[in-house]
């Protein structure tokens, strides 16, 4: 597990910039290319969709960052 911590966490971080940038350039009336497709969800199913990517951006950057085999449960 401890060679995809650094890819968990890159892909991670990516989620979270690329939905927080999604999420501000929707408020200006911008979308981008790659993510045109959303707006077949309507407005709530996309702004949700984009919150849902920024936090699964969240979790993948923690369990990229915290060691599981040490925590104490």
């Amino acid at each position: 597990m401890t060679k995809n911590k650094t890819f968990l966490t890159i892909i991670g971080f990516l989620f979270v910039v690329i939905g927080f940038l999604a999420i501000f350039l929707n408020f200006v009336g911008v979308d981008f290319a790659f993510l045109y497709w959303l707006r077949a969800f309507g407005g709530l199913g996309a702004f949700m969709t984009k919150i849902l990517m920024v936090l699964t951006g969240f979790v993948l950057v923690y369990f990229g960052q915290v060691d599981l085999e040490k925590e104490e449960i």
